[in-house]
């Protein structure tokens, strides 16, 4: 996590602290029986420690062992690997797209010499992006509710909560809705109304408090003399939760048919404080449907609509009906409800159960006009030490983080609780509308290399993503904006991508072209050559060499298959390098050339057509492709007897003879300094009968004498 350097060194960028820490116990299931004699341990992939178990042998010879894998980390197991995945896969596009309009937005500032290159279109950007990673986000869908509602379920879920998507909508609040900051205290509202079960835990929260009197709910037989009905009322008013506080008011018992007539003041008084509270008004734009309270846009309409509810509130409160209710539990139940709303301290105090309700509470009903962070924070201090969290949750630490406006603890806590993906996609919304932070973050440090701290978060996510074989393909998209050392890093990421796999070859290329590496593309692919040539795959390796324009191991290549067919001509030895032959083609530059094998190879297709017995002209074809061959420079001494033993069939042609004269006197001149080749230390023998020599001299000799005869 980065932060400040420590006094222990200066080239430390991790805080640490020196107090001892809680030792974490991590379970370990292998269901082996004792004696254990051995633990191996390893890294696996991520963050899980691989555990080998071997069994020591007992009385009986019986061993064995087993191997499995714990996670490591503090996270709360909400989160699959998969779903993990899919966030990271999804998340790269609006990234890289608000990246782009960001670059785009500060080189038309550049321009225009605009003394800030943000503006209102900049927020909409912001936003948009935001909402796609906060859909993304989104938790487990379940599975869809009764047509027919039924009035004792209080609670409506939509979806299964957790904590990432918590944190990035409470950073959406407050960083990216910057411009309807009077709306801050409601949006705050639904936030805790969609997130306050994540609270839950050893200390009590409203909605524990709500789903225990569901429970409860069925087994109540006059719920209006229950003291719960009263505090569940009381609780979700407190937290503005005001269509779950009328429909528990709606199970009044004098709202029954049978008793309407006997307890109709009683009735009145009831309906009364439900029409109160469900007239609340909000200042926000709009509700959801099925929220009750009504919307204000403006500061003066919402202050003198706040004026006039607190008015009807005071003179209810004031009316003489409560003298002649006779119901004592409905009489103080309702009067505690109109407190409430009046802003009484301690009743909101006894109705919430830890400082964030409270906070909420006092923001809707004693500070209603509250704006700014700063009165936030005193408030939020203030309820911290009449309401106590008996152990902080992360959610907690980063709201403090954000109405104290401390962005390295923002920053330190994302890191700490949500990982290096929440901390460089956030780091968008906290730059977005605060200069201060923009300088801190993208301010170069020489503590860390000549680096800013967003570069280094970026680079800290890429290591991440690049440790596993399914993400590792995205990285590049988080290296490419590290100016200093992303391409850097991107290139060595590259080269030790495994070339034995193709797709993964092929995908390593792809990302070379796109971010215009040459250099890099042409050394993977000539590693990849070299690889599939050395274990045997030769056309692969020829193919990725040709890709990488490696002319030096091209040639050196071609050198040895020309060695290789110059030592065995026969058909099936070219047969088995014909493909090679083909797939290096002509233009590689080598001694003697490939040019002569690819000549060779259709001469010797058209000898095979004359041995099928073909017509005459397929004869004079393969005649003239061998007078051609004899004739190229690039024909080396030792392919010439053979070339001439393949033909004799071509010289005692009985129909005609297929070589004119000059042709024949070139091919006996060929022979004779054949002869003085022989002689030659390093001249190679052919695999040729002994009598081959023999055969083409007669053969050259009686095709002359017919030749001469025919002229």
């Amino acid at each position: 996590m980065p932060g400040q350097v420590s006094d222990s060194g200066a080239s430390s960028v991790v805080p640490h602290s020196s107090e001892a820490k809680t030792t974490v116990v991590y379970p370990l299931h292998h269901s082996l029986k004792p004696p254990i004699s051995r633990l191996s341990l390893s890294w696996s992939r991520g963050n899980s420690l691989r555990v080998s178990v071997f069994r020591k042998p007992s009385d009986d010879g019986e061993a064995g062992g087993k191997v499995v894998e714990v996670k490591l980390g503090d996270g709360d197991g909400e989160i699959g690997d998969a779903q993990w995945r899919r966030i990271a896969y999804c998340s790269v596009s609006p990234f890289a797209l608000l990246q782009s309009r960001k670059n785009s937005m500060l080189a038309m500032s550049r321009v225009s010499a605009s003394s800030s290159p943000y503006g209102a279109e900049w927020w909409d950007y912001v936003k948009e992006y935001s909402r796609e990673i906060n859909v993304l986000l989104g938790g487990q869908k379940l599975p869809p509710r009764s047509v027919i509602e039924d009035p004792r379920i209080v609670l409506k879920k939509v979806e299964e909560p957790n904590c990432l998507k918590a944190a990035w909508e409470l950073m959406e609040i407050f960083y990216a809705d910057k411009q309807t900051q009077a709306c801050t205290p409601e949006r705050l509202l639904d936030w805790l109304a969609d997130y306050n079960s994540l609270l839950s835990g050893p200390q009590p929260t409203v909605h524990s408090k709500l789903v225990n009197f569901e429970k409860e709910l069925a087994g109540l037989q006059t719920i209006e003399e229950d003291a719960k009905y009263w505090e569940a009322i009381s609780s979700a008013l407190a937290l503005g939760w005001l269509d779950i506080a009328v429909k528990i008011l709606h199970l009044h018992g004098s709202y029954q048919l049978d008793q309407l007539g006997s307890r109709e003041l009683e009735n009145g008084l009831v309906e009364a404080v439900a029409v109160l509270i469900s007239k609340m008004p909000r200042m926000r734009p709009e509700l959801a449907p099925g929220k009750l309270g009504e919307c204000y846009k403006t500061k003066p309409d919402f202050i003198k609509a706040w004026e006039t509810w607190r008015a009807q509130i005071t003179k209810l409160d004031c009316s003489a009906f409560w003298v002649e209710c006779d119901h004592r539990q409905t009489r103080e139940g309702l009067k505690n409800l109109l407190q409430i709303m009046l802003g009484n301290a301690n009743i909101l105090s006894s109705a919430t159960c830890h400082w964030i309700e409270l906070h909420v509470s006092h923001l809707l009903y004693i500070r209603p006009f509250t704006m700014g962070l700063e009165s936030m924070y005193s408030l939020a201090q203030k309820c911290m030490q009449l309401k106590p969290m008996s152990s902080p949750h992360k959610l907690m630490r980063l709201l403090l983080g954000i109405v104290g406006e401390n962005i390295e603890v923002v920053l330190a806590e994302c890191s700490r609780s949500f990982g290096p993906w929440m901390v460089v996609h956030a780091v968008e919304l906290l730059t977005a509308g605060s200069t201060q932070a923009d300088i801190l973050l993208h301010e170069e440090r020489f503590n860390l290399g000549g680096i800013s701290m967003v570069e280094l978060h970026r680079l800290v996510y890429a290591q991440f993503l690049s440790s596993h074989a399914l993400t590792w393909q995205i990285a590049p998209i988080y290296l490419t904006s590290c100016m200093k050392q992303g391409m850097g890093l991107l290139e060595i990421l590259l080269y030790k991508q495994p070339v034995q796999h193709n797709k993964i070859l092929l995908k390593n290329i792809e990302i070379c072209r796109l971010y215009e590496l040459d250099n890099v593309r042409s050394k993977i692919t000539k590693i990849a050559g070299v690889h599939q040539w050395k274990h045997g795959k030769k056309g692969f390796g020829v193919f990725w060499l040709q890709q990488a324009r490696d002319e030096v191991r091209l040639n050196r290549i071609a050198q040895q298959l020309f060695d290789f067919v110059g030592k065995s001509i026969s058909d099936e030895s070219f047969k088995q390098w014909e493909g090679l032959i083909e797939l290096l083609g002509s233009e590689t530059r080598t001694a003697g050339g490939l040019e002569f094998l690819h000549k060779y190879r259709d001469f010797k297709r058209s000898l095979q057509q004359v041995h099928d017995g073909i017509a005459t002209n397929a004869a004079k074809k393969a005649a003239e492709s061998l007078i051609l061959l004899m004739k190229n420079p690039s024909t080396p001494h030792r392919f010439w007897l053979p070339l001439l033993y393949d033909s004799l069939k071509l010289f005692n042609w009985q129909e005609c003879p297929l070589v004119n004269a000059s042709q024949t006197n070139l091919l006996l001149n060929k022979l004779q300094e054949l002869s003085m080749a022989r002689l030659q230390p390093d001249f190679i023998e052919a695999d040729l009968p002994p009598q081959a020599l023999s055969s083409v001299r007669l053969a050259l000799a009686t095709n002359l004498g017919r030749a001469i005869l025919e002229e």
